[in-house]
């Protein structure tokens, strides 16, 4: 079994691996100040809540966009379950390729959902990432990277319209049942939830009018939020929340393969 991380600025996801079976996955808050030693307590609680064992564990892959928590997390992997843990970026040589101006720039996060995307559906895919920020990649079937869209994550606008307005209570954001509010909270919910699957929907039709080929694209969300916003979305053909999880373990295959003997 391999353990891997996907860290985001907001949420880091962890996962586990038997083979290719996602056996099982948690999501935390991405915390830049833990230590390693606090990090590998944290990752025996994970092992110990999903009925695993440390000894299971045989190696690791890390995707990300938080470099200041990649090395205490590599060094937790090593210290506490006694596995290397493979850091996955633009420069490890996996079976993509990066078609834009400054590939080494490229997110882990955007380089894991080619992987993923290329091999599991082996067409044409626009990947709608919703977290901290809201990616769009645009995939070839072939495993190539030819750039997207980022744009302000769901949460984040939520948090920026109540914070600059004094007057506008916090919102838990939950699915709204019409788009006239009769309450403050109704009118919150309205128009961060509507207003963000109107986006996706407009952002990824724009997205297809110039695909650079004849194949029509699918569309795939993915990352914490996508269960809530996309069964409002007309755009989305599928939904994977764990669909960077599903890269690192794709990458973690690939490089062990590689590795000379």
């Amino acid at each position: 079994m391999i353990l891997v991380f996907d860290i985001g600025n907001t949420e880091t996801t962890v996962g586990v691996f038997e083979a290719d079976d996602l056996r099982a996955h948690w999501r935390l808050t991405t915390a830049v100040d833990r230590t390693p030693d606090e990090l590998g307590l944290l990752l025996h609680e994970l092992l110990r809540a999903g009925s695993l064992e440390r000894a299971q564990i045989t190696g690791a892959a890390i995707g990300s966009v938080v470099p200041s928590m990649t090395a205490p997390l590599v060094e937790a992997c090593e210290r506490w379950l006694g596995v290397k843990a493979r850091v996955i970026d633009a420069r490890v040589g996996l079976p993509i390729e990066l078609k834009v101006d400054e590939p080494f720039t490229v997110g882990a996060d955007r380089i894991l959902n080619t992987l993923a995307a290329s091999h599991l559906y082996a067409v044409d895919t626009i990947v709608v990432d919703l977290g901290t920020a809201t990616t769009y990649d645009c995939i070839t079937a072939e495993g190539v990277f030819f750039g997207g869209i980022i744009a302000p994550g769901l949460r984040t606008s939520a948090d920026t319209l109540i914070r600059r307005t004094s007057k506008l209570p916090a919102t838990e954001l939950v699915p709204p049942l019409h788009a006239i509010g009769t309450r403050t909270e109704e009118c919150i919910r309205a128009g961060v939830l509507f207003g963000a699957a109107d986006a996706i929907d407009g952002l990824v039709r724009r997205i297809k009018a110039e695909w650079p080929t004849k194949r029509v694209p699918r569309v795939v969300a993915t990352g914490g939020l996508a269960p809530l916003v996309t069964p409002i979305c007309k755009e989305i053909d599928i939904v994977e929340p764990y669909l960077t999880l599903y890269g690192l373990q794709i990458a973690f295959a690939f490089l062990e393969h590689a590795a000379p003997a």
